[in-house]
């Protein structure tokens, strides 16, 4: 029987200060019959992962031309930044048990400009183990005002995922990211399976799942709690599904904003289906800037079998999508949306305008089919009712209310 090659990191603790530093020692090789491992042995209470030490057993790992797994265990670990870079020789394995922490304060960070763990140009990994990645971010939260100043200081996301192929994110949390939680951009064929997002409502910018120049990625039996879009798509983008996702607090799933810039490219293929919306601001969104020289095309998107619990505006196409007044509404959107199917979505809403259809001008929307649509509303001002413009979407089964009719209010009452 051939031998599999297994690298042991052997690691010994320093102090720090105060602190207990867990430290790379020294690399022992030899020779096991089973999958190759790379083990951190640790203490089960708080100490200081080093980012060297980590990195070291990373090397190694990618280094190892049979499967490896660089395992963190159970126990709290405060982790200063990390970047995790390929190519692997073999599958590869992040095994994280244990929870890691952020510095409170984002300048206590090597790399100002970087986010706080990085992971990029591997092939055949997988992230799992049950473990917390906690950004803490309440402290920087307060210091945020990106919304209002262009030259805000900018704060790292606390997972950043760039050219991963064929790989698995698993069984892991993303806890309080000081901005958005996940980025996954220049990636292809990667799943995110039982992924949770934990973050207030009232998390400024904290996106879930941010996904852009992608192919191929599913986002399956996941919950994300946070304080802006539970899952924020941008351009480039090719067959993405997202299922089974309860998304709540939040601003709900979106494609976009998109338009903005010249370089944006099409985006073909998003399948949002199974899903649950609670006391989101947004259910599904397609969104678009005004005044924008952007011309690429949003195409083929399905939204089917949805719940929305007390959700501001569960159905959304805004083209005139213009928030704190960045732009102006004079020129239409450039962006053409089409071949879109919603359907089977059911619930509550807490505004009387439960469908919003607002498309170019310059370029109305084609082709949008809209199927069964059972929303209630559940407030006072008003009865339930759609507005729709730029678009004559065809309808098939019932919808409550009725769509895109200038009496919807009085069908519905």
């Amino acid at each position: 029987m051939a031998t599999e090659l297994i690298v042991m990191i052997f690691l010994c603790y320093f102090l720090e200060g105060s602190a207990l530093m867990l430290s790379y020692s020294s690399v022992l090789l030899f020779s096991i019959y089973n999958s190759a491992t790379l083990s951190y042995l640790g203490l089960m209470h708080h100490v200081i992962l080093s980012a060297l030490a980590l990195l070291a057993a990373w090397k190694e790992a990618c280094a190892t031309p049979t499967p490896s797994t660089v395992w963190i265990p159970k126990g709290t670990w405060s982790l200063k930044q990390a970047k995790l870079v390929g190519p692997n020789k073999a599958p590869i394995e992040l095994k994280v048990e244990g929870i890691l922490k952020a510095p409170l304060d984002p300048t206590q960070m090597p790399n100002k400009e970087g986010e706080w763990v990085t992971i990029n140009y591997l092939d055949n990994f997988t992230l799992s183990g049950g473990g917390v990645f906690d950004g803490q971010g309440h402290e920087a939260w307060k210091r945020n005002d990106c919304h209002k100043n262009n030259n805000c200081v900018k704060l790292p996301l606390n997972l950043s995922f760039n050219f991963i192929t064929n790989s698995t994110i698993k069984d892991v949390t993303t806890k309080d990211s000081k901005n958005f939680h996940v980025n996954v951009i220049g990636c292809y064929n990667v799943t995110f399976l039982r992924f949770t997002v934990s973050a207030p409502g009232d998390s400024p910018n904290t996106d879930g799942l941010h996904i852009a120049r992608s192919k191929l990625i599913n986002v399956t039996d996941s919950v994300i709690e946070t304080g802006d879009d539970c899952v924020s798509m941008g351009d480039g983008l090719q067959q993405v599904h997202i299922q089974n996702v309860m998304c709540g607090p939040g601003h709900g799933i979106s494609v976009g904003s998109l338009g903005r810039s010249t370089t944006e490219e099409d985006v073909v293929g998003i399948y949002v289906k199974n899903c649950t919306f609670i006391g989101t601001q947004n259910g599904v969104r397609i969104k678009t800037w005004p005044s924008a020289p952007a011309t690429l095309q949003v195409t083929n998107l399905e939204f089917e079998d949805l719940i929305m619990e007390n959700v501001t505006y569960p159905i959304v196409i805004d083209q005139e999508y213009c928030p704190y007044n960045l732009c102006k509404l004079d020129t239409p959107s450039l962006v053409k949306i089409s071949n879109v199917k919603m359907g089977k979505i059911r619930g509550t809403t807490n505004d009387p305008v439960a469908v919003k259809l607002i498309c170019s001008a310059t370029k109305p929307c084609e082709n949008v089919q809209v199927g069964d649509i059972d929303l209630k509303y559940d407030g006072r001002l008003g009865n339930i009712t759609t507005k729709c413009n730029n678009v004559k979407p065809s309808l098939i089964g019932k919808q409550n209310p009725p769509l895109c009719v200038p009496d919807a209010a009085k069908q519905s009452a």
